[in-house]
């Protein structure tokens, strides 16, 4: 037997192996050890736990989150012990508690959230103990032997159900600091009076109803913490004795109005998320101000505060900026954000210590005409109705680095100086929408140090070469938006540049952004490019190119096999593509977009869901997921999402609470990886729903439902209607439902210090404080209804529902307006992932009554399996599908994506390793297929999908895992293709061809053969008439009714794709080729010189051919459908079963 010890020691993952560690001892003479494991499961669970104890110091040992009951024996060898952690166990007080008191030397001792009831008496007799941690128990009581505990210093039990104190507990003269939050007290316990050398106390979350100020004047403490009590009243005192109160928290207490001018030593003072609107306060010693997130209209602080250093009163109703501000001759920070405010003062752009001034989101429409000198270095105005900004801003204001004016109604910029030489500091600027003319763009070259400028959704036609080559630390560029019909070749000059933005523009020629060595991201979409001009070798760093919404774009081979080799490279499908849908001639009803972009730290945490034709044509699913800072739950959430609620429809299509159970299961299907990590999710479903059974007509109706910060809002009549809400510690009902748990809400407003919503994906060790339940919201749509928009947490931090609705109402295309959704959230200053889905509906009273004729009887074998098919249209009155610029087809649904990623990413979803891929791709290829161009469906009919995994601060995305089945990597990202352009005109004439059989070829019939012996021929779909069997007849199977047809159930409980898909999915005619640098071979483009052409004195008679032949071939398809009615009746209990 081997022993390497492994604390102070090094783990690493051997990346050249897969499943494989690298265990290295510590020390001059260390070992290293490599040891595979069997599966990716195994292998993860020893690199968490290996790390951890690599991590640790010999005289410090965190065994939290083990489950234990006792201590290991193991334990006891390290006689020097002095920290140890045992949080999140099952610590027995009989077995476990009394063997700590075999460690002499132990200071710290964390046993908080082991369900202990009683005080553990053993500890008692630890006398080395400087800190214990019983937060989080169930302690009642405490004992009077507390008092031996002489040099306890911090003392935590927080979270308990304690309403006393002893009176021992007086005699720990060396206490600093109690935390007593989340208990019971009604008041301050009279104990605290005797510990003298307390200096900090927290009662947040207990029950005190009333603050006397004076009755603080015999605590010692100089820090109190009374966040989140219930307080009705407070109460003034003496001055004279309450002078030793430093720092007081009333977050959260409900509180109106406030006067704590007594406490003339205050200095830190946080009165945030109440309903004040009164406050007098003491500027004797203040010197930090927080009152965010009140109605304050009027702010008194006697005398002004000359220490002040940081106010924040944003999101309040202040009409003007106070006075005093102006004097406090050590302000440097200023938040005044989300009020009221129609004028700044000359005396506070001019102050000589402000640094940062945030003023955003107010009524000022104009500053002072002259500037003195001024040392701001940032300057937030956005969103407020400027006309223009002091000629000389830039001239006095030189230390400014920092400026965001968008949302104004600026149409002009000052100067950067008078003269050629300027001395201008600025390196950030925003003036994204405003009414800014091509004659503002030489006044931009006067800022050399300028590195990101957002002048996106203004009104500029061109874009001087000459001024942009002098802005050569430009590295962010943002002209989306705009009129522009070229990007200067200048561009080049920029040699540091690494994002270009240029979205919903008119430009026609290609520029050289991909000859800088340093580029990253260029967004070229909506525009009208018909060539791209590539250079011999593309950037390294390139990792996304985005020309989708380029109509006239034609891309040979050469180009397209060169551009393969980009991360996330989008691109619209070719123009010469059949349309999915082509032969219905009905009106289409809903049509999307979507966008997404990634944050600072260059990781997507968010992902979309956007299904057209889900579960049929009459059925829409659309959804949003947000991760915050991790990508493994919104990839699984949007991998796996639309199959569990396709089976929770199946279950019962009437069931009122399908969308709550579909998020119930979710949770259960995210399997490790939301045991430590959560996410956000929305959802909206539309559905046709019939007025009666059996009779034509019905209404449509969206359900949405959403958990933490992503939400969904609707547009009705030009109006905002939210269809979302969330859920946080801030609303009194979830409060207590959280506290009936006996959770800890952090400073920071947070469940246990991990997130900020109690209902939440994931985040299953906090259950049942944090729950998946979503709150579920049903409207019937109307003509009235315009579009609605889902959006991820930076979103709507950014905007509000009612801007949002106001910035693309009159955008036409929704992709468009997805863009300029996620645009414009950047230049107001979100940093955080972004994702945005625009569906606009076209909901007429035609829509809502809309029937074809009845359908034939349903047939056996194929033709019931036939019926099946998502996209034929129901019997029962369904309604056309949309058309396929618009997305009509899964973004998601292929046979590569939704399932098969789901159960097969490791062991974030399932405790089972993935099965290695055992059918070669090309046998998921139909011959008769046509090759696509990749993008992301963006508004379009195909889909491309980025995931960072490389980027990710845990393994479960590792690069090791075995390949997963239709999941292409590269590098550190997998993507997920699939082309829905030709299948309808392919399956089609494969149909056609299978009942004349005289028309096929020998090899294709050989072909067709070999095809049928090993998996299911494709669905035939050829007819423009309604399916035979609707969607609610009791011939189809449960497999065809749920969206899981054709896909097996995983062991983890997700599904995945074996053979054919339910959506139409176009499948290539020649199998991609893989490639070492990239993703595919570019499939060949189709030759002009290679398609038949008849001669013109002969297309009268191919004509008439043509017809014969389908009058024809129609006439046998009536023939047999009314001998399979007549000799093929089961009862209404009968399922068919499908081939």
């Amino acid at each position: 037997m081997h022993i390497l010890p492994l604390i102070g020691g090094k783990v690493e993952e051997v990346r050249r192996h897969s499943h494989c560690l690298a265990l290295s001892s510590a020390g001059p003479q260390s070992q290293t050890y490599y040891i595979s494991y069997d599966s990716y499961t195994e292998h993860l669970r020893w690199h968490r736990t290996a790390s951890k104890i690599a991590s640790q110091r010999v005289n410090s040992v965190d065994l939290s989150c083990c489950s234990l009951e006792e201590l290991p024996a193991q334990l006891f060898y390290s006689h020097d012990l002095t920290h140890l952690n045992l949080k999140n166990n099952f610590i027995s007080l009989h077995k476990g508690v009394p063997a700590l008191t075999r460690f002499c030397k132990l200071r710290s001792l964390s046993l908080s959230n082991n369900a202990l009831s009683e005080f553990p008496l053993a500890l008692c007799d630890i006398s080395s103990l400087t800190e214990l941690n019983l937060s989080g128990n169930r302690l009642s009581s405490l004992p009077a032997d507390v008092r031996s505990m002489h040099n306890l210093q911090t003392l935590l039990l927080d979270g308990n159900f304690l309403s006393c104190l002893p009176v021992e507990l007086g005699s720990l003269e060396g206490l600093t600091y109690l935390g007593l939050s989340f208990n019971c007290f009604s008041c301050v316990p009279p104990v605290l009076e005797k510990l003298r050398g307390m200096e900090r106390l927290c009662l947040a979350g207990n029950q005190l109803s009333v603050l006397d100020v004076a009755g603080l004047q015999w605590l010692p403490a100089r820090h109190i913490d009374l966040r989140l009590n219930r307080l009705q009243k407070v109460t003034a005192g003496n001055s004279d004795q309450l002078v030793h109160i430093v720092q007081l928290d009333l977050r959260d207490t409900g509180l109106q109005e406030l006067d704590v001018r007594p406490l003339c030593r205050l200095e830190l003072l946080r009165c945030d998320r109440n309903t004040l609107t009164l406050l007098r306060a003491s500027g004797h010693a203040l010197k930090s101000l927080h009152a965010a997130h009140n109605e304050l209209k009027l702010l008194e602080v006697q005398p002004v505060p000359e220490n002040l250093t940081v106010l924040d009163l944003s999101w309040n109703k202040l009409g003007c900026v106070p006075e005093w501000v102006c004097e406090s001759g050590k302000l440097e920070v200023l938040d005044v954000n989300h009020n009221c405010v129609t004028e700044l003062p000359v005396r506070l752009m001019s102050s000589g210590s402000l640094r940062k001034l945030l003023a955003g989101w107010n009524e000022v429409c104009r500053l002072a005409e002259r500037l003195e000198r001024s040392l701001l270095e940032v300057l937030d105005l956005q969103h407020n109705h400027l006309t223009e900004l002091p000629h000389n801003l830039f001239i006095k204001a030189q230390s400014l680095r920092y400026l965001n004016v968008s949302a104004n109604k600026l149409e002009s910029l000052p100067a950067a100086s008078l003269s050629d030489d300027s001395f201008s500091s600025l390196e950030e600027l925003y003036v994204t929408n405003n009414s800014l003319t091509d004659k503002c763009v030489p006044l931009l070259t006067g800022h050399g140090h300028l590195r990101v400028l957002h002048l996106a959704y203004n009104q500029l036609q061109t874009f001087t070469a000459s001024k942009l080559a002098r802005l050569e630390q430009l590295e962010e560029l943002d002209l989306s938006g705009n009129r522009l019909r070229a990007v200067p070749t200048t561009i080049l000059s920029c040699q540091r540049m690494h994002t270009l933005s240029a979205h919903s523009n008119c430009i026609n020629a290609f520029p050289e952004v991909l000859q800088l060595p340093e580029i990253k991201c260029v967004d070229l979409s909506c525009n009208e490019l018909t060539e791209v001009a590539l250079p011999e070798t593309l950037p390294q760093k390139l990792q996304e190119l985005d020309l989708t919404g380029n109509p006239r774009l034609n891309l040979d081979h050469k180009s397209l096999e060169l551009l393969n080799n980009i991360k996330c490279f989008r691109v619209d499908p070719s123009p010469s593509a059949p349309c999915v849908n082509e032969s219905h001639g009905a009106p289409a009803v809903w049509s999307h977009g979507y966008t997404e972009a990634s944050g600072v730290k260059n990781k997507l945490c968010v992902a979309a869901l956007a299904l057209d034709s889900f579960c049929g044509i009459r059925e829409a699913l659309y959804g949003v997921f947000d991760g915050d800072r991790n990508v493994e739950v919104p990839y699984l959430l949007q991998c796996t999402m639309g199959d569990v609620l396709a089976e929770e429809l199946h279950r019962g299509q009437r069931q009122e609470d399908y969308m709550t159970n579909t998020f119930l299961t979710m949770q259960r299907k995210l399997g490790t990886a939301g045991q430590r990590m959560g996410g956000s999710a929305a959802l909206c479903h539309i559905r046709h729903d019939p007025v009666a059974p059996g009779e034509h007509g019905g209404c449509f109706t969206l359900k949405a439902a959403n958990v933490g910060r992503c939400q969904a809002v609707l547009c009705r009549d030009g109006k905002a209607m939210q269809l979302s809400t969330t859920h946080t510690v801030t609303e009194e009902t979830e409060y207590r439902r959280v506290r009936q748990h006996n959770a800890i809400i952090t400073e920071d407003n947070k469940v246990s210090g991990v997130t900020d919503s109690t209902r939440i994906m994931g985040y299953s060790f906090l259950c049942p404080s944090v729950t998946p339940r979503p709150h579920v919201s049903t409207v019937t749509l109307t003509p009235q209804d315009e579009f609605f928009v889902l959006g991820s947490r930076g979103l709507w931090d950014s905007l509000s529902p009612s801007e949002a609705v106001e910035a693309v109402r009159n955008v036409p295309d929704a992709l468009a307006a997805a863009k300029k959704l996620v645009t414009l959230a950047q230049s107001y200053g979100c940093s955080d992932s972004l994702s945005a889905v625009v569906v606009q509906l076209s909901i007429t009273e035609d829509c809502c009554c809309f029937c074809e004729p009845p359908p034939p009887p349903p047939s056996p074998g194929l033709g019931a399996h036939a019926s099946t098919h998502p996209y034929s249209a129901s019997g029962d009155g369904s309604i056309p599908l949309p058309p396929a610029s618009s997305g009509t087809v899964s973004e998601l649904s292929s046979e590569f994506s939704t399932s098969e990623m789901s159960s097969e990413v490791g062991s974030t979803a399932s405790s089972e390793e993935p099965p290695p891929q055992t059918e070669p791709l090309a046998s998921h290829l139909n011959p008769l297929g046509r090759a696509g161009v990749r993008r992301p469906a963006c508004g379009g009919g195909s889909f491309h999908r980025q995931f960072s995994g490389a980027l990710s601060d845990n393994g479960v995305d590792s690069e090791d895992e075995e390949p997963i089945a239709g999941v292409f990597s590269n590098g550190s990202r997998v993507e997920v293709e699939a082309d829905v352009h030709c299948l309808h005109r392919h399956d089609c004439s494969a149909h056609g061809h299978a009942q004349t059989s005289t028309n096929i070829p020998p090899a294709a019939a050989a072909a067709a053969a070999a095809t049928s012996h090993h998996e299911p021929s494709p669905l035939p779909f050829c007819s423009p008439s309604p399916s035979p069997v609707p969607p609610s007849s009791p011939c189809l199977s449960r497999e065809a009714l749920s969206g899981t047809l054709g896909r097996r159930a995983r062991a983890n409980g997700s599904v995945a794709c074996q053979g054919r898909n339910q959506d139409l999915i176009e499948e290539a005619a020649d199998a991609p080729v893989r490639k070492q640098g990239g993703y595919f071979n570019a499939p060949a483009q189709p030759d002009p010189d290679d398609q038949l052409i008849i001669p013109p004195e002969l297309e009268e008679e191919v004509r008439q051919i043509i017809q014969q032949q389908q009058q024809q071939q129609q006439q046998e398809q009536i023939q047999t459908h009314n001998q399979q009615a007549h000799s093929y009746q089961k009862p209404a209990d009968y399922f068919v079963t499908p081939l």
